[in-house]
């Protein structure tokens, strides 16, 4: 099953975000059951939020996300699980 995790920093928390790029990066590399991940862009460029393609349940993305570092350091506004399909690409 695949999963889309979308995700919506705070407002202003660019800096958090940046600060912990790099563990959240070494965390979506740790696994094989990320199939595409990158970050929303705001009107300047700034990044401002998450999309990651999961293939897993949604039991176990549901725990895969509770571990990111960016949530363990408070960064996102709200976080969605979704159950996607792919059909192109």
């Amino acid at each position: 099953m695949k999963i889309a995790l979308i995700a919506k920093d705070k407002p202003g928390a660019l800096e958090i975000r940046k600060a912990n790029r790099e563990a959240h990066v070494a965390y979506l590399k740790s696994t094989d059951a990320v199939e595409m991940a990158g970050p929303f862009l705001d009107d300047d460029g700034n990044m401002c939020g998450s999309l990651i393609i999961l293939n897993m349940d949604l039991a176990e993305a549901t725990a895969w996300a509770a571990n990111d570092p960016y949530k363990k350091a408070n960064l996102f506004e709200s976080v969605e699980l979704i159950a996607w399909n792919k059909v192109l690409g």
